[in-house]
């Protein structure tokens, strides 16, 4: 009964999020990101959402304080390249760096090796870098997942990372 009541909730839980914007936030809630510097890598794959998302952690850094020239991006080919970019943006003086990608399943085994290995890369780089590097990847079943949560009716998943970012590089101070 136990067991049942669990996934019953864990059911629920998916549900509950199911149709909801996820990318609201009260801006009392987040330090002000004043005077903190982010780097942006942004992979070119799936451009048009990886775009949206890069516009949502943009946006939403300069509306938490940031100035514009305390924000740089960095284009990079792929999901997978994420991660190298993230190396080379970490050389420069940056206080928090989001990697925003979109990798949507197709028909074979390469979305799993692509999703593992830029999962694993950042969070390598979380425990070799001194600052934090924040996963904003997509990992969708269908374009319209990734639609949906990159401007969408589930909001935008750029603005959860800079928001991430923001309290990451307040903690690290």
């Amino acid at each position: 009964m136990v067991l049942k009541n669990i996934l019953q909730e864990q059911k629920t839980d998916k549900m509950a999020t199911k149709n909801t914007n996820l990318s609201h936030f009260s801006k009392e809630e987040v330090p002000n990101a004043q005077g903190l510097r982010f780097g942006i890598v942004v992979s070119e794959w799936n451009g048009t959402i990886t775009n949206n998302l890069y516009n949502g952690a943009y946006d939403t850094l300069i509306e938490c304080g940031a100035n514009t020239t305390d924000i740089s991006r960095y284009n990079v080919p792929g999901s997978y390249e994420l991660v190298f970019g993230a190396k080379i943006a970490a050389k420069s003086k940056i206080d928090a760096l989001i990697c925003l990608g979109s990798i949507i399943q197709g028909e074979t085994k390469h979305f799993d090796f692509i999703c593992n290995a830029v999962a694993l890369g950042i969070k390598d780089l979380n425990l070799a870098l001194d600052i934090p590097v924040i996963f904003g990847v997509l990992t969708d079943d269908t374009m319209q997942q990734a639609k949906n949560r990159s401007g969408g009716k589930h909001g935008n998943k750029g603005v959860e990372a800079a928001i991430t970012a923001i309290k990451m590089a307040v903690l690290n101070q």
